[in-house]
């Protein structure tokens, strides 16, 4: 498969389908009619809005401030829309990677296709055999990503209050109801 590449998109965003419990997570990327999705695990929703923001404030702090990235997100970038429809998955990310491009002042984000082996290609890398989504945005706009992608991932089941775990709206075994503090 090919390197599917955004530069840049008119949308990239995370989401999910399905009810709390039971969600199925996506990056989707878009440009006019062309749409590509991707899926991935929840944690690599949260992993990869954290490492954003992270590599965001890094750059600001290593420019002096001098970068084109905004402390925050600017509120003309926010997107709660929900994910472009139909939602059909090109393939499932195994390995991400993020740069910042100095030259073009932009974020790039790479994901890789799963692959049933243990000897993955390095990500970025032409292997034919491996799909890539390769997205190029703004500094501006992998704010506006990170704030979204957390706020999905937080929109999952609400802890326990006791121990911490998801609550089922069949019910929950809170382990710390039943004599375990771990």
């Amino acid at each position: 498969m090919p390197v599917i590449s955004y530069d840049p998109p008119e949308r990239f965003v995370a989401g999910a389908v399905g009810r709390p419990g039971d969600r199925a997570f996506f990056l989707q990327a878009r440009s006019g009619r062309r749409v590509t999705s991707v899926g991935l695990e929840k944690f690599q929703v949260t992993l990869l809005a954290e490492r954003l923001e992270e590599l965001l404030d890094e750059v600001l702090r290593r420019s002096g401030g001098d970068a084109p990235v905004p402390a925050v997100t600017p509120s003309e970038l926010l997107d709660d829309g929900p994910l472009d429809q139909p939602v059909e998955e090109e393939f499932r990310v195994g390995t991400m990677a993020l740069a910042w491009d100095p030259d073009d002042e932009q974020v790039v984000i790479e994901a890789q296709e799963v692959t049933e082996t243990e000897e993955e290609a390095e990500v970025g890398e032409d292997d034919p055999a491996i799909a890539v989504l390769r997205v190029r945005i703004s500094a501006a706009q992998a704010r506006a990503f990170a704030e979204r992608a957390l706020k999905v991932v937080a929109a999952g089941r609400p802890p326990c209050p006791l121990c911490g775990l998801p609550l089922d709206a069949e019910g929950h075994v809170c382990p710390r109801q039943n004599g375990y503090l771990g």
